[in-house]
């Protein structure tokens, strides 16, 4: 396999991981296995009585639930073929001279960076759902996903002079570059308030609460210092630092939102047509994809779905930014 079809599919397997990681955690099934990185001490999840009489036996304080071990370990397989398959990336990279010191250099970054992403993976389950870790393992899998997607367009590009320049005046890369920032921004939100179990803090649309501002403790709702106990299955902070963290992330999407309109007309402006529509129609899923999860309460696939549509447009973006 060639190294662009070897990023290929590293990028979308990418995606994959990303899902399953939203669909384990949106699910409850962080602790669905108590252990790292077997599951009750097995390789796969216990299926007949005696394995199952063992897994509680090893664990009486978490007892067994096939519901929630499955999401777990099949979110860890394929974390775990993806980071073969970055090896691959890094093996392919480095075996051809031509390739340029940029792809070495991202490769190796890549790789150092998935063995980061297994240990946060680990520190997941070893504290409990820690928020704060819970969050850098989500943002780090949504980093590994978008460097390999850039390393999949370079690799593209090589040899090609006339493909990956779209010869951004300094004005568009710098509001290009704002916009990854503003929107890796209200990712890191996106997550804080999934891990914080604040999602349904405002189950109304457009207000939260039938309120335009509800009682919010936004001080503790964003200590990121908190002491959370042994466990955050479920969450422990209270209600109002839940909505503070809530409204947070909706004021956020609404500062994005402008400013991705703003980049958008500015890249049609420029004379670019597929670019800012593919960038619009990515901000208007992702918008939608938001409000549902409000109105219809956080449904698992919409919930899925919404995790993914902002991997897009960060994505969109990052490549966007540093194809060339």
């Amino acid at each position: 396999m060639n190294l662009k079809n070897l990023t290929l599919f590293s990028g979308l397997l990418g995606f994959v991981v990303v899902a399953l990681g939203a669909w384990t955690r949106l699910a409850d099934a962080g602790l669905g296995c108590p252990d790292w990185p077997g599951c009750y001490g097995f390789a796969t999840i216990p299926v007949n009585p005696e394995d199952i009489e063992i897994a509680n036996t090893r664990y009486p304080e978490t007892p067994y639930e096939v519901a929630k071990a499955i999401p777990e370990v099949v979110h860890r397989y394929f974390a775990a073929t993806l980071g073969l398959f970055i090896v691959g990336i890094f093996l392919a990279v480095n075996k051809k001279q031509e390739n340029t010191k940029n792809l070495r250099t991202l490769s190796g970054f890549l790789v150092f960076w998935v063995i980061l992403q297994g240990v946060f993976g680990y520190l997941t389950v070893s504290l409990k759902l820690w928020p704060q870790v819970v969050t850098i393992h989500l943002l780090s899998g949504f980093v590994t996903t978008l460097i390999i997607w850039i390393i999949y367009f370079k690799a593209k590009d090589l040899g090609n002079s006339d493909v990956g320049h779209w010869g951004f005046n300094i004005k568009i890369k710098r509001l290009i570059s704002i916009g990854i920032v503003l929107v890796g921004l209200q990712i890191f939100l996106g997550a804080w308030t999934s891990t914080n179990y604040a999602s349904l803090s405002c189950f109304d649309f457009p207000l939260c609460q039938g309120q335009i501002l509800p009682p919010a403790n936004f001080s503790e709702g964003f200590n990121f210092s908190q002491n959370v106990g042994p466990n955050y299955l479920g969450g422990l902070l209270d209600h109002e630092s839940r909505v503070a963290i809530h409204l947070t992330h909706r004021l956020g999407a609404l500062v994005v939102t402008v400013f991705l309109i703003y980049l958008i007309w500015s890249l049609y402006l420029e004379g670019l047509k597929r670019v800012p529509t593919v960038l619009a129609g990515v901000l208007v899923f992702q918008i939608g994809l938001g409000i549902s999860n409000v109105i219809f309460g956080l449904p698992l696939l919409i919930a899925v779905a919404h995790n993914l549509g902002g991997l897009l447009l960060i994505t969109c973006l990052s490549v966007l930014r540093f194809r060339d």
